[in-house]
């Protein structure tokens, strides 16, 4: 079988691992790997705002569901592609207080994506980022008829 080289600007994203001590475990391993590895690589749509709702990190699947690019997304403002927070209060809507709530966000073109949103990974008072993850519902509930 015959192939061509990549192209030096086309070539894809090789991520270069240093071999794992023999005497580390895998725990180990992944106590040293970094959390926006972690997130990034989530089957999961996963965004991370701060107290002001600005998006400092939206991984792939988030960024898939709601139409928007990742560059489009940070340091926008989370309650603009939000229809509906489900409380008066948008920071405890996002690190949350129950388990958890169905909310509807604006895709890019505009329509509605329902979507069952987490309570915040970081808990702590005194936490100034929500760390939270979705689960699109948006065609489960439109083929059950009980879209809102």
């Amino acid at each position: 079988m015959i192939t061509k080289p990549f192209p030096v600007n086309s070539a894809p994203t090789l991520e270069r691992r240093r071999p794992r001590p023999s005497d580390q475990s895998p725990m180990d391993e992944l106590r040293r790997m970094p959390a926006l590895i972690m997130l990034e690589r989530l089957p999961a749509p996963a965004l991370a705002v701060d107290r002001a709702g600005t998006v400092l990190f939206a991984n792939g699947s988030f960024c898939d569901m709601v139409g928007y690019s990742p560059d489009e997304l940070l340091s926008t403002n989370f309650y603009d592609f939000m229809y509906t927070l489900p409380t008066d209060d948008p920071w405890i809507a996002l690190v949350g207080t129950s388990t958890e709530r169905l909310v509807e966000l604006r895709h890019k073109f505009g329509h509605s994506v329902w979507a069952s949103m987490s309570k915040s990974a970081l808990r702590r008072r005194d936490d100034t980022i929500a760390l939270i993850s979705f689960h699109d519902r948006t065609e489960e509930l439109w083929l059950s008829g009980n879209a809102p």
